[in-house]
């Protein structure tokens, strides 16, 4: 006969874990690690960024900026004064990034889909965060032209070294915007931190040119960070089927989306553009054949997993996995698969200054992860 007290302290231990995050432990090539799930209830998370006070925002793509607390809670109202955002297809609010100077300005910076009479495309806002409300609301960037796909719309913020920001953003599924040079889509484009085009990109002056462009040939980058010792801008985009890419960011590059691609044709596999390769245009770092879709990406520093530093981690939302990437300069040496199925669609990946690897799922409850050493 089976103990009744036995089952109730099994079942108050089975909601205690519950309420407080069930962790999990894994064996990978260089560390034994522990996966904890620290937040739930999340719908549809793009981004995670880190506060100085040690709570969390997080982008939902309905359109919701979130904070999470010191102790993981989710609050349960939305920060105030978000721009209205137009979730449509894989657009909504997507990233979030301080600004570099944060605990002297409180400046919060967002991507975004947003509509108008021509139809979507991508925008960049900042404001100042003060309690639960952005103030001073400014758009700084507007794609152009807008159009009415609901797909491709990038997008990441990075602050380079120097306060330049960049924005990473798709060929919104037009593929052939991406090589026009008086066209947003498929470009990273670099701004001062108030919108204003700094003097020295690459096509300033150039007639025809949109002078705000750094790069083109891109096609949908949904990662991006700086190199941890030369300062670059690295980031990976989806290819179509197959032929996803990490490039190195420079100046006046092309990429070559879509002349050039080691990607086919959905359903059909047949051949995009003229081949793999072409003069004067840029060979990707990495690619992956066939896809993985990857999305959100960090370098790794820090002294918790002393044997991955200056790894790469991409998240990937096919076979739902963290990859991580051993590098020798601009050589990709190892790539190792972690995590294969186990939380979800992994949609950002971002080093919490705690030195530990934070994860968002991209699901309906998606959830905020920590992975941690096991020892």
């Amino acid at each position: 006969m089976k103990n009744p007290y036995s089952q109730l302290i099994l079942g108050l231990l089975f909601m205690l874990l519950s309420a407080t995050g069930i962790a999990q432990t894994h064996t990978t090539q260089e560390h034994r690690i522990r996966v904890s799930t620290l937040t739930e209830g999340l719908s549809h998370p793009w981004s995670l960024a880190f506060l100085p006070d040690g709570r969390m925002l997080v982008t939902e793509r309905p359109g919701r900026l979130r904070i999470i607390g010191k102790d993981f809670k989710l609050e349960p109202q939305p920060v105030g004064g978000v721009p209205a955002v137009a979730a449509v297809g894989q657009g909504g609010l997507l990233d979030v990034v301080l600004h570099p100077k944060f605990a002297d300005n409180n400046l919060v910076y967002l991507s975004y889909s947003a509509g108008d009479r021509n139809g979507i495309g991508t925008e960049v806002a900042r404001g100042v965060l003060k309690g639960n409300q952005l103030e001073n609301v400014q758009v700084i960037f507007r794609m152009a032209p807008k159009l009415r796909t609901g797909y491709h719309f990038g997008s990441r913020l990075v602050f380079d070294r120097e306060g330049y920001l960049f924005i990473t953003l798709g060929d919104r599924g037009e593929m052939e915007r991406a090589q026009n040079p008086g066209d947003h889509n498929g470009s990273v484009i670099r701004l001062h931190d108030d919108g204003r085009v700094p003097k020295d990109n690459p096509f300033v002056g150039k007639a025809g040119w949109l002078p705000e462009k750094f790069t083109l040939g891109n096609r949908n980058m949904q990662g991006a960070a700086l190199h941890p010792q030369s300062g670059l801008l690295w980031t990976h985009e989806h290819g179509p089927q197959g032929g996803d890419e990490i490039n190195v960011i420079r100046a006046g590059t092309n990429y070559g989306w879509p002349v050039i691609t080691y990607g086919a044709n959905y359903g059909t596999g047949t051949k995009i553009g003229e081949g793999t390769a072409k003069d004067g245009m840029a060979q990707p770092l990495h690619r992956w054949v066939p896809s993985i879709a990857p999305s959100g990406m960090a370098f790794y520093t820090s002294n918790p997993f002393p044997k991955w530093r200056g790894n790469l981690f991409v998240g990937a939302l096919k076979d739902q996995m963290l990859v991580r990437l051993k590098l020798d300069g601009e050589k990709v040496v190892h790539e190792e698969r972690i995590l294969k199925n186990t939380l979800g669609r992994i949609r950002d990946v971002r080093a919490g200054p705690d030195g530990f690897i934070y994860l968002l799922t991209d699901e309906s409850n998606g959830v905020l992860a920590r992975l941690e050493p096991a020892e």
